[in-house]
């Protein structure tokens, strides 16, 4: 069983956990399977909106897909989801990622 096959089997068994939903994800991003990285992202997002470290990773894979309107737009509500939760580290990482996105300009 390859790693996809074993983590959406783990999703399966434990629907309402985040952490397979995340890995999935991220194994998806690491293959460069872009478009199924954001669409898991944001399925997880909208499951789990208080799963802060998905923010970060799901705004770096719709930035490397080239929409960097949404990577910003998810940036700034995990941002908001940070402040909320009092994840200071993760709210650093997104705010760097926003700053360096933001800095980047309309072409990228």
């Amino acid at each position: 069983m390859n790693r996809v096959d074993a983590l959406l089997k783990f999703i399966a068994q434990a629907p309402a956990d985040p952490f397979p939903r995340y890995a999935l994800a991220m194994e998806y991003k690491n293959a460069g399977r872009l478009q199924e990285a954001r669409d898991t992202f944001e399925s997880l997002m909208t499951a789990c909106p208080d799963y802060t470290a998905t923010y970060l990773h799901a705004g770096n894979t719709l930035s490397s897909l080239g929409d960097k309107t949404a990577a910003g737009d998810v940036y700034r509500r995990g941002i908001e989801v940070c402040t909320r939760r009092g994840d200071t580290h993760a709210r650093g990482e997104i705010e760097g990622a926003l700053a360096a996105l933001d800095g980047a300009g309309p072409g990228g």
